[in-house]
């Protein structure tokens, strides 16, 4: 037998908010959409404070950001930061990264940088691809190439 249907309490749903046309994506706008701030890595970076300005680099990173000026501009202060850290201070820096996030946003610096080679910098980034494999795994890899927000 049915049951009585007299009743309206199913109609308080708004099934509308669901319809296709209706959906709106956020706005992608956190605290970090701005990036790292250049002043204070360039300030690190003649301070000798590389390591500092690596850590400041990635923790600031504009990863959910849309904006690609921005994230175009932040790859550049990561690199020159990750160029600037010589082939003998990487293992310091690699164990000054305590975050496995911050290891998988250093991998996506590192790939990032090999779209955009220049003068020297293949090798240089090869050798940072090698700590962080070391540090994250095969599964620093894999989350890197399966994440939709690119650095």
């Amino acid at each position: 037998m049915a049951k009585n249907t007299s009743s309206s309490a199913f109609r308080k749903i708004d099934v509308d908010q669901y319809n296709e046309d209706n959906f709106r994506e956020d706005d992608g706008v956190d605290s970090a959409a701005a990036g790292p701030d250049e002043n204070e890595i360039t300030g690190l970076l003649t301070q000798g404070k590389a390591v500092e300005a690596l850590l400041s680099a990635l923790q600031n990173a504009p990863l959910r950001c849309k904006n690609q000026h921005v994230k175009d501009h932040a790859l550049n202060i990561t690199l020159r930061v990750l160029l600037s850290i010589k082939s003998t201070q990487m293992d310091q820096a690699i164990d000054s990264i305590d975050q496995n996030d911050l290891i998988d946003v250093l991998m996506k610096y590192i790939y990032r940088g090999f779209e955009i080679p220049s003068e020297g910098s293949s090798g240089h980034l090869l050798q940072w691809h090698e700590k962080a494999y070391a540090k994250g795994g095969v599964g620093c890899i894999v989350r890197v190439l399966s994440d939709t927000n690119r650095a």
